[in-house]
This record gives structure tokens, sequence and C-alpha cells, in this order.
């Protein structure tokens, strides 16, 4: 676990602004993975009221996307941080809008449970959305501890394991294209469920972005777009340690 000293300014009021910018982003990463689970759940169980109660909480996280991205601008404008203050102002701002998007993702996941239980469910492809569903739940969970121990290993093993959802994603976007062309009678239904594994993917991709986020504010070091053993080496040679 790695440390930054977000807490030794002279001014108290500095100390509470950063707190409370970490706080904030927390509780709207908990709102945003307990909107997931409850979509993946609501498209397992055919349930349409659990699915509507997902998509009434999009509003509520753009809410709070809007209130975060005030606080950024309040501290940046009366702050003027610096260095690692300045790293945590930036890495939230952007990180911000990968919760919203996660929201969004969740929201679609719901979309398609409410058309599953009004037409049926689907013949196939909900092992492998359990599947998916729970390696990217476990991954946007990790995120947010790495951000909140300020933990690079724990963002580093997101990064790397959000390579393995999308290879999961593509084998069971082929198998369940195949069955389609068998029975083409299933194409609608599957076809809800492959939008909804389409969502869980890139949920896992916004989870990879915020490790990046968190990789960034500890070491200064922007890795996006950066092949994973790159990005290792990178940090090795930035910390000294292997």
């Amino acid at each position: 676990m790695d440390t930054l000293n977000l807490d030794q300014h002279i001014s108290n009021q500095f100390n509470a602004d950063l707190e409370q910018l970490r706080t904030q982003f927390l509780e709207m990463g908990g709102l945003v993975e307990q909107q997931v689970a409850d979509a993946v759940r609501a498209i397992e169980t055919a349930d349409g009221a659990l699915a509507e109660k997902v998509r009434r909480t999009e509003s509520e996280i753009d809410r709070r996307e809007l209130e975060l991205d005030r606080v950024c601008t309040l501290i940046l404008a009366r702050r003027q941080p610096a260095a690692s203050d300045l790293r945590l102002v930036l890495m939230v701002t952007r990180a911000t809008a990968d919760l919203e998007r996660i929201g969004d993702e969740a929201n679609k996941i719901a979309k398609m449970a409410i058309a599953l239980n009004e037409d049926g469910a689907s013949p196939r492809g909900y092992v492998e959305l359990r599947h998916i569903a729970a390696r990217v739940l476990k991954l946007v969970n990790l995120a947010l501890d790495a951000f909140a121990r300020f933990d690079v290993d724990t963002a580093k093993t997101v990064v790397r394991d959000d390579s393995l959802v999308d290879q999961e994603y593509r084998t069971a976007i082929r198998e369940l294209i195949t069955y389609m062309m068998e029975d083409p009678r299933s194409i609608s239904r599957v076809m809800n469920i492959m939008w909804a594994l389409r969502a869980l993917e890139r949920i896992g991709d916004h989870a990879g972005n915020i490790a990046e986020h968190v990789i960034y504010l500890v070491h200064g070091m922007d890795v996006r777009h950066m092949p994973f053993n790159e990005m290792e080496q990178k940090i090795e040679q930035r910390t000294g340690k292997k």
C-alpha cells in the first residue's frame, strides 16, 4: 500500500476539503457498485421492479457527478493545489466520469432485464453473464479499494484482470452467435443477453480506467493506453520494487 501526504497542510480546511473529496467519490462508487449488482440480479431473475429501481438511481448518480465536479472546481479555484494534491483533484475528475459511465452501463443492463421480463427468458447466455458479472463486480470493488488505500498493487491487478474479462466476453459472444445461427427463433432474446454482456465488458474497462488513474495519483505516471508489461516495468523503475 502506498501513502500520500494529503492531510499535512497548514490549513485544516484544506485537509477537510480533500477528505470530503475522497469521501464523496467513494460514496458515489459504492452507489454505482450496488447499481451494477442490482442490474445483474434483475436480469438473472427477470425482476422488472428491481430493474426499474436501477433505472431510477441514474439521476442520483448524475447528481453526484455534478456535485463532485463542483467540489473539484472549488478546490482548484480556492486552494491552487500542487503536486499530489493536484493529482488527487485531477484523478477524481477523471474517475468520476468513469463512475458515471458505469452507471450508464448498469442502466443498459436494467433495460435488457425489462425486455427479457416482457419477452420471456433467453434460452442461453445466463451462465456466461453470471460468470462475467462476478468478475466485473470484483474489478469495480478492487478499483475503489485501490483508491481508498492508494494501493498501486491492487490497481495493477485490476488493469491486468480487465484483459481477462475482454477475453471471456469475446468467447461468450462467439458461442451465442453460433447458437442463434442454429436457432434463429432465439435471436431477439439472446441479443438482450449479448447487449448485457457488452455493458459488463464496458464496466470492466471503466474499472480499469479508474485503476490507471490511481497509479497516476500515487506515482504521477500516465499509464493509459500502455501495455500491461510496459506499465509494470515503469512502475518498478519508479519504485525500485519487483
